[in-house]
């Protein structure tokens, strides 16, 4: 393969709803570039996109593939991105790495779940889209009310470049606003003709209107639009270009990739309309704020955004080549972590096939192998500032959490060992191993996306996973004091133990004054990690207790609040205070009055009108404005308090307070109630006791629990 120059490259991700064919319009465009010399089918599962056991076996992309096309003496790098709502890291990822989206949209369904978040990460990134309305030979294509659909739900950015003159089955030709021709297709060949007379009228006056719009995106063309009434085809390419960048105008085209009709002009078109890398106004920039070049005269600077393990290969890693150029045994320098690499390879990927080259330029896309030291997210570079790396892909919070736990407990080492790969190459996965809860937590987007896991463990792994619900980590405090006491006293022969305590507790607010009855000779204030306050005072008058004892009572004490009398859950927001005591001049010990300082505690906690607090999250939901009500019953079904809402164009925003114990699955719920179309983001908030007859169901549990494992 030659060498592409930057000027030379396009890099594209194609996006949109899952179904829509986007992998099928990969493979034809692969085809077009004379890539593969037969077009697979995701029927036949030998497509050179879904080529990974798990899509072969479920027939849909679960990861991003890259793939390119040669075609008009350009190179076009593809970005094949799952569609399914659960797989948005992937979506994200590739967004990082190109400079358009082709959001493709089947032309039966119109607008779904896959396109509108394809829209929203493209509003957020500013990411330019052009509009594939595909599967126009289908029965019940309906180009026009896609395309009012595009329009109501995008806005009036969404520009028609061709129209169907026959869609549905039969389907063979268009009517292309830019060339002013009528394409026919026939087989794998195009004919272009002279506008049909009954289209003339329509297509002449949508094509002043796309005029005037795409004229409105540089003042000199448009003194030329004014001047002459019109735009020859090279200014309206360049016009088109500038507005596409600008994010002034969505191109609406014509495919059914299926039958490779309207491919070639799709290639033709992005390679004249998508700016090249170097042509693009809005570059990437590193954490310093220096701008991107992707200008082969600048050090090497290359992005990894993608990293996957693969049979036969090992771990690759997706880069894309921000500045310079590389080369093959290229030594670079990570600047994460300042680890030296070498290029030992450069692939250039077509889905499955790979092929090596020795050198490759500032905008294209390659892979790697073998890097000892690299991963997402990380920057390598020549630049003598070996510090600046490229600012971070922002992966999506998880939505759905589960606990995972081994079937055999012989399998613990095997089944993290296993999680740490798959979180590794798929990073809107998230692990925790929880001291709190006694779990490990595996948060992802939904529950596709732990269907993807467990496969994953079922079939590559061989290991056989439990997934559960999280426990919660609730608190445990007290409303009311207290006092108790208690003598640890054990004589076996020898030195024995002997410490005895006596405390009073009380219930601790922020800003409270020292009231305790008794006098106070020291205070200490313990800010607790998992929130919260303890406040030990030392009221020990006359020296009942000596005071090198007192830190062994704290430490009893904080034992105790790290597995509350309760439920087990952090104890929070109390004062201790130690008024009185016994020692004995032989027997006394630090781990004698440990033992009296727990359970003294635990006796008068237990005393003092104890509650339970639970974590409450703040919910924002976005929702489609007629799903509105059945998304707010629900959520008052789950205890939350609904605090106001916002509504913006066809969508209502609802703000809660929800505690997170009834927020299990919600994601799943909240995709039945709006037909896929919700989105949720949660916030920790504080810590609110629980209702009655809520603690009491928990108390019920944890005793049950207990007696179990007796």
């Amino acid at each position: 393969m030659k060498v592409y120059k930057t000027s030379e490259i396009r890099n594209i991700a194609l996006v949109g709803g899952a179904k829509s064919g986007k992998t099928t319009l990969a493979e034809a465009m692969a085809f077009n570039g004379g890539v593969v010399n037969r077009r697979g089918t995701v029927d036949d599962k030998n497509t050179i996109s879904d080529y990974r056991e798990i899509e072969i076996d479920r027939k849909n992309s679960v990861s991003t593939s890259l793939l390119y096309s040669e075609f008009g003496g350009k190179k076009i790098n593809i970005l094949d991105v799952p569609g399914f709502a659960d797989f948005q890291g992937e979506l994200v990822a590739a967004y990082s790495a190109v400079e358009t989206a082709v959001v493709v949209v089947n032309a039966q369904n119109g607008i779904e779940v896959g396109t509108e978040i394809a829209h929203r990460y493209s509003q957020k990134m500013n990411m330019p889209m052009i509009f594939a309305v595909n599967q126009l030979d289908a029965e019940k294509a309906n180009f026009d009310e896609t395309v009012a659909q595009l329009k109501d739900f995008f806005g009036p950015k969404c520009t028609v470049i061709q129209y169907p003159v026959n869609q549905g089955v039969g389907f063979d030709s268009v009517i292309d606003i830019v060339l002013n021709k009528q394409l026919t297709f026939k087989g794998d060949k195009v004919e272009m003709s002279d506008i049909p007379a009954d289209q003339a009228s329509k297509a002449e006056e949508m094509r002043m209107a796309l005029v005037e719009e795409a004229a409105a995106a540089d003042d000199e063309l448009m003194e030329k639009y004014f001047e002459d009434g019109d735009l020859s085809h090279e200014d309206l390419t360049k016009a088109l270009k500038l507005a596409l960048d600008k994010r002034d105008i969505f191109p609406i085209l014509c495919t059914s990739a299926k039958e490779n009709m309207g491919v070639a002009r799709l290639l033709e078109f992005i390679n004249d309309n998508v700016p090249a890398p170097c042509e693009v106004i809005d570059k990437p920039k590193t954490k310093a704020g220096k701008t991107v070049g992707y200008d082969v005269a600048n050090p090497t600077i290359a992005f990894v955004f993608k990293a996957a393990n693969e049979q036969h290969l090992g771990e690759l890693s997706y880069i894309k080549i921000m500045d310079g150029e590389v080369s093959e045994a290229m030594d670079l320098v990570n600047s994460v972590n300042q680890s030296k690499e070498r290029l030992s390879q450069i692939l250039i990927c077509a889905g499955k096939n790979r092929q090596k080259i020795e050198k490759a330029e500032a905008g294209d896309i390659i892979c790697t192998i073998k890097l000892k030291d690299v991963k997402i997210n990380h920057t390598l570079t020549t630049a003598k500032n070996t510090d600046d790396v490229v600012c971070e892909i922002e992966f999506p919070t998880p939505i759905y959490t589960v606990a995972v736990k081994a079937a055999n407990s012989s399998d613990d080492e095997k089944v993290g060992a296993a999680l740490k790969d798959i979180v590794t190459y798929d990073r809107s996965l998230t692990l925790e191993n929880s001291r709190e809860l006694r779990q490990t937590i595996l948060g992802c987007q939904g529950e596709l996306h732990l269907n993807t896991v467990k496969w994953y463990f079922e079939n590559q792994y061989k290991l056989a996973v439990n997934f559960t619900a999280p426990n919660i980590p609730y608190r445990e405090t007290i409303t009311k004091s207290a006092e108790a006491m208690y003598r640890h006293k054990k004589q076996s022969g020898g030195s024995g133990q002997f410490g005895e305590v006596h405390m009073l507790i009380e219930p601790y607010y922020d800003g409270m004054p020292n009231q305790t009855k008794y006098p106070i000779r020291d205070t200490q204030e313990y800010p607790l990690e998992w929130g919260g306050k303890l406040v030990f005072n030392n009221c020990i008058v006359g020296g009942s207790i000596d005071a090198r004892f007192m830190p062994a009572i704290l430490k009893g004490i904080m034992e105790k609040m790290e597995q509350g009398p309760l439920t087990g859950s952090y104890a929070r927001d109390i004062v201790v205070n130690i008024y009185d005591g016994k020692m004995h001049p032989v027997d006394s010990n630090e781990t004698a009055f440990k033992i009296a300082g727990r359970t003294a505690f635990r006796e008068a906690f237990k005393q003092a009108a104890p509650k339970i607090k639970e974590p409450i999250y703040d919910i924002a939901v976005t929702v489609p404005t007629e799903s509105q009500g059945g998304v707010m019953t629900d959520l008052q079904g789950r205890r939350a308090i609904v605090m106001g809402m916002d509504a913006e164009g066809k969508y209502t925003t609802l703000r809660a307070k929800a505690p997170l114990a009834e927020m299990n699955r919600y994601c799943t719920a909240l995709s039945s109630l709006t037909s896929g179309r919700g989105t949720f983001t949660m916030t920790f908030s504080g810590y609110e006791l629980v209702p009655t007859d809520v603690q009491q169901a928990l108390l019920k549990a944890y005793e049950e629990q207990a007696a179990e494992e007796e």
